[in-house]
Parts: structure tokens; sequence; C-alpha cells
């Protein structure tokens, strides 16, 4: 399986890769996936030039087809004016609008203050619902105060837990598709044993004597 990070920090150091980092970390722990980083600093002028050509510029090509062929992604991004930032949302618009379509996401955030954290579910997850992704329940958002606080390390451990499972259920190898001519003899047979099934019509007024005897 392949996880791949999607990181909208834009600063070295950067808080918002710092959480991308330990979300990989505790996902990757529970699973055998090889984890992928995309960093969106890097690839901001090649994202520009998408906009004005048409076309992808290498490294960004390299990175739409890392997160389209990925088992899994966990995307984080820093809060600016109340939402995801600017550059985070210019790379999901050049992608393509399938290349989600009933993917595992894990949303993330980071900010100033604690009362930003909504952002994870008025802006993250429509997006990402818009686009048809599978989001994890639990969204996790670190403010300035929660690095190093009580709270932040079990949110982690409790999304990266929830995007394992989602990437294990989907790898998991199903039992082989019924051909179109076995549902339809399963359809017939059903139908058979309806009809030939035996059922005793108690009439209405009975019933009803037998409520009032009670």
């Amino acid at each position: 399986m392949k996880l791949v990070v999607v990181s909208a920090g834009l600063s070295v150091p950067s808080s918002t890769r710092l959480l991308a980092d330990r979300l990989a970390a505790a996902t990757a722990g529970r699973t055998s996936a090889e984890v992928q980083v995309v960093e969106l600093r890097d690839l901001a002028v090649e994202i520009a030039h998408n906009f004005t050509n048409g076309f992808p510029g290498r490294k960004l090509a390299a990175a739409l087809e890392a997160v389209t062929a990925a088992d899994g992604l966990i995307v984080v991004t820093p809060v600016f004016s109340a939402s995801y930032s600017g550059l985070f949302k210019s790379f999901f618009d050049v992608i393509d609008p399938d290349a989600l379509a009933g993917k595992p996401v894990l949303i993330a955030a980071t900010g100033g203050s604690a009362r930003h954290s909504l952002v994870l579910e008025h802006a993250l997850r429509p997006l990402f619902s818009h686009l048809r992704a599978v989001t994890v329940p639990t969204a996790v958002y670190a403010a300035s105060e929660d690095w190093g606080a009580e709270g932040l390390p079990e949110r982690i451990e409790r999304a990266a837990g929830e995007l394992a499972a989602l990437m294990a259920g989907l790898s998991a190898p199903s039992g082989p598709a019924k051909t179109e001519k076995a549902e339809k003899a399963e359809k017939v047979e059903k139908a058979e044993r309806a009809e030939t099934a035996e059922f005793t019509v108690v009439p209405f007024a009975e019933q009803l004597a037998a409520l009032a005897a009670r």
C-alpha cells in the first residue's frame, strides 16, 4: 500500500509539516504502507503555471500521479483567513475531478488559535466530499497551544487508526464477482421459492376477535 501526505505549510520549520509527519508515522505504524510526502511549497510556481497554460510541470505531474495512485491520503493545511490556504486549494483544483473518488482521506489543519478548529468541518470536509473522497470521522486540528498538551496525541492516534482501517479494508482481496447470468439465476430461484411457499392467511376479523379476547 502507498500512503501520500500532502502538506501545505509555507515556513521552515513548519507546524503543518510537523503535524503531517506525526499523522503519517501513526498511520504507517498500523499498516505496511510506503509513505511519500508532497510539499506544496515546492510546487507553487508549477501550480500557478498550470492554471495559465493547462499543463503541469514535471514535479507537479509527479505529485498529481502520486496522489492519484495512493491507497490513502493525509492532507494538512495551515489556516489562512478562517479557511484552508490558497495554495492548498489550488493544488486540488488542478487535480483530476475523479482522482479522489472513493479514496480514504484524513483531513487536518494547523492554526494560531483554537477558534479556527471548525475549518475542518466547514471547509475541508465539504471540499473532499465534493471530490467524492471518503474522509475519516476524526479530523485533527492543532493550535499553537496544543503542542505538548494533552489531547493532541490521542486525536492523532484515533484518526490514524481510522485511516489505517479504511486503507486495509479497501486493499483486502474480495471474492469473485457474480456474473450477470448468475445474478439472474439467483433472482429467478428466489422468485420461484416465494411463489411455492405456503402462507397461512388469517382473516382480519379473526385477528380483531383474538385481540378483544385478551
